[in-house]
């Protein structure tokens, strides 16, 4: 039977996708210099929180996911990234190949909130993977790739947030339920509010007062309140 090897050689951000996606480069090597027609590989990718340190202003922002620091000894629990598969053409011995990973912006998702909330350095993953490999010199065999081959990642900061900042620059993003973006575009709608950012800001300044409303507000000049994030159209 043979024995597969993984590691992970870096990660970058595609520039040319439609949607953030990140691509891991994977060196896969199989043992004994074994002939490999193909291989149909699954790759699981987790979070492993507990695999690095975390800054006061990191540490408040992911009170949502673990808890208070004082918790986090029994919260700090892996969390899911992605699941893909991909097909690794034929190869002899040793090969690369990239994983293609397309991502979320949406921080309600576990994953999506734990990577805004990083200011910098590294988030340690983790990579699993299971599949079946094609195998054999003179002939053709099937084998299973074990499902305890797995492979470590670093992944810099710098290189998720320069991805979503490509995607959705200078932006955040909101998940609303339908009948609240309904009510919200009524309002947009009623008040000829030119854009998403401008609906939030007028309803962030009726809230601090009991003044015009928002149109003839902004018609005056009056300075609405900054809002705290700003929303994708």
């Amino acid at each position: 039977m043979t024995d597969f090897a993984f590691t992970c050689t870096g990660v970058r951000a595609d520039p040319y996708a439609a949607g953030p996606t990140l691509v891991f480069r994977l060196r896969i090597t199989a043992s004994g210099g074994a002939r490999v027609h193909a291989l149909a590989l699954r790759c699981q990718l987790r979070i492993e929180p507990a695999r690095r340190g975390y800054g006061p202003a990191e540490a408040a922002a992911l009170r949502d996911l673990f808890g208070d620091r004082s918790r986090w000894g029994s919260t700090l629990h892996p969390v899911q990234l992605a699941q893909v598969a991909v097909m690794v053409p034929g190869f002899t011995g040793e090969t690369e190949t990239d994983v293609a990973v397309p991502c979320s912006y949406d921080t309600d998702i576990s994953a999506g909130r734990y990577l805004a909330a990083l200011e910098d350095g590294e988030a340690p993953l983790l990579m699993l993977f299971s599949g079946t490999a094609f195998t054999g010199a003179g002939g053709f065999h099937v084998e299973p790739v074990p499902w305890d081959r797995e492979a470590t990642c670093r992944l810099p900061v710098a290189v998720w947030q320069e991805m979503m900042e490509q995607h959705f620059p200078g932006c955040g993003w909101l998940r609303l339920p339908r009948d609240t973006m309904a009510d919200l575009l009524a309002y947009r709608s009623r008040h000829a509010l030119a854009s998403w950012e401008e609906t939030v800001r007028a309803l962030l300044g009726a809230a601090h007062d009991d003044g015009p409303p928002p149109r003839e507000r902004a018609r005056s000049g009056a300075v609405l309140p900054r809002a705290a994030g700003r929303t994708a159209p």
